[in-house]
């Protein structure tokens, strides 16, 4: 049996671990090693790779595409190791720091990205190699991100849309369902509130529902295939539109969560935005408007002054009423009611929650109360009595 010599620690360690990286900056960092005993090691290489990979089974076919942004080898030195020396002794007690650094390539780069069919995944991978011994790797992630400027004209240009639809009932006409929408622009960043303007109109015999959600499109493609994934991040839902009405949407909001920026260069794989805004019609299917979104990396002025304006002309509405004095709060409750007549458990909520079963119905019911009681009724004018015992 052959017994090889372990190595204590060997390890990546980036100089900013924290960093998200962009195209052309130059990242850094430290191979480090520390051995148990005397150790003799030949070389200690890097490889540095930023890989796009797309795989899912169709049927007994395995669809599989990668996609290569960055490749970079090296062979390290120790800052006071000579130049064409083949082996370097390490000794227990030491920590030996190979440094590295390399450059992103320039222009557009896949952002770090994790699906369920495909990633992109950047890392370095560094080897030690020592004599009669395999060789021994460990593997550090970094992380990158494409920076999609939302700033540009296209994507500070408005987004409109309009739709109708006949509603018919057994084939006989019911009327129709429209909806036009409107939003001020395209791109977006995280924690932007997303202005939507609607109009919508009922002429049909039911009741029906606006909604608008924002929806992520993850898109991979390979061996001429394509799977796409469709996920709602976040909703809003309007009041019930009767028959014969119409309803408006004049500013109403959805922030935009936190959520990975758009991946649109990539050719095997796209992570897609939208703005779906549609009106749910009973028995029938949906109108749906769908309104392109670009989520950027860098918050644009635009979006930061609207945000700002909207905020300023709700702080200055008290004073526009010209309110002499805030209105005072009223009292307590607990402050005004004695300490005797106070409820001795929590008010028992108005409406009780359904157990889930078809059968169970929502009852109202008033609270227990521990008030002292009214007093006891008589026919005898207790007045009069008082006066005659006078």
């Amino acid at each position: 049996m052959v017994m090889f010599k372990k190595i204590k620690s060997f390890e990546v360690v980036f100089n900013d671990p924290e960093k998200v990286y962009g195209s052309g900056e130059k990242v850094a960092g430290r191979v480090i090693v520390e051995v148990c005993e005397v150790t003799g090691v030949k070389a200690v290489r890097i490889l540095a790779c930023g890989v796009a990979k797309v795989l899912w089974m169709q049927g007994s076919q395995q669809c599989k595409q990668t996609l290569n942004y960055l490749r970079y080898e090296d062979t390290l030195l120790l800052d006071d190791q000579p130049t064409g020396e083949n082996e370097v002794i390490m000794r227990p007690g030491n920590k030996y720091e190979y440094k590295f650094g390399f450059e992103l390539p320039q222009g557009p780069l896949g952002t770090s990205f994790k699906g369920k069919y495909g990633c992109v995944d950047y890392w370095v991978k560094a080897f030690l190699d020592r004599p009669s011994h395999p060789t021994q790797e460990t593997k550090k992630n970094f992380e990158v991100m494409d920076l999609v400027d939302v700033n540009t004209p296209d994507l500070l240009a408005p987004v409109s849309a309009k739709k109708e639809k006949k509603v018919s009932c057994m084939f006989i006409p019911d009327g129709r369902v429209s909806v036009s929408a409107r939003i001020d622009r395209k791109g977006f960043c995280e924690g932007d509130e997303i202005n939507i303007h609607a109009d919508f109109e009922n002429t049909s015999s039911r009741i029906v529902v606006p909604k608008a959600a924002i929806v992520a499109r993850h898109t991979y493609l390979a061996n001429g295939q394509t799977k796409m994934l469709t996920q709602k991040l976040s909703s809003v839902r309007g009041n019930h539109i009767i028959s014969g009405t119409c309803a408006s949407w004049r500013g109403k909001s959805l922030r935009v969560q936190k959520i990975r920026p758009s991946i649109l260069g990539c050719n095997i794989l796209r992570v897609e935005y939208s703005l779906l805004i549609y009106v749910s019609v009973p028995g029938s299917k949906k109108v749906i408007l769908d309104l392109p979104l670009v989520i950027g990396s860098r918050s644009g002025l635009s979006s930061r002054t609207s945000s700002m304006a909207s905020r300023t002309s709700s702080e200055m509405s008290w004073v526009d009423l010209n309110i002499p004095d805030t209105p005072e709060a009223p009292p307590c409750y607990m402050d005004i009611i004695p300490e005797d007549h106070r409820l001795e458990s929590p008010t028992t909520p108005l409406l009780d929650d359904a157990d889930g079963s078809q059968d169970s119905p929502i009852f109202m019911y008033a609270p227990e109360f521990k008030f002292m009681p009214p007093p006891t009724y008589t026919e005898v004018d207790p007045c009069i009595l008082n006066n005659n015992v006078q």
